[in-house]
This record gives structure tokens, C-alpha cells and sequence, in this order.
């Protein structure tokens, strides 16, 4: 396999120990997490193609869907 995919792979498990931290303590690792995450998609686009992508892609938004969702709204001035 190669470094991104071992990266993405390292990503997931990461953030899927993040998610059963209290919520107290999934803030920074989260935000750290989630800016990362598209440095790894392009990362794994380039050396594997835009297959790979969209399916990085659909994996970042499904994990992080509520914190993108809001940063969505804050974008759009909805401060709710």
C-alpha cells in the first residue's frame, strides 16, 4: 500500500478514536483532524486518482458531516 492510503487509513482509525473521546476533549484532536483531512484527499487523489478522491471524499464528509454542517451555516451568516 502506499504512504497516503496507509496515511488515510491512520486518518480514519484516528478519528474514530476521537469520536469516542468526551466532548470536552474532542475539540482540539477534531479540528486538527478535520484540516487535515484535505491535504490526505488531495494527497491520495494525485497518487491514485480521482476515483480515490470521491471515495475519500464521501468517507471525510459521512465522518464529519455536523461540524461541516455548521461551519456551513456560520459561512452563510445562519449564526444558529
Amino acid at each position: 500500500m502506499s504512504i497516503p492510503l496507509v496515511l488515510g487509513s491512520l486518518w480514519v482509525v484516528a478519528s474514530a478514536i476521537v469520536a469516542m473521546l468526551p466532548m470536552q476533549r474532542q475539540y482540539a484532536p477534531g479540528v486538527a483532524l478535520l484540516a487535515l483531512a484535505p491535504l490526505l484527499i488531495l494527497w491520495i487523489g494525485f497518487a491514485h486518482g480521482w476515483l480515490w478522491t470521491a471515495l475519500g471524499l464521501f468517507a471525510f464528509v459521512s465522518m464529519y458531516r455536523n461540524p461541516l454542517r455548521y461551519f456551513w451555516r456560520r459561512f452563510r451568516g445562519k449564526d444558529t
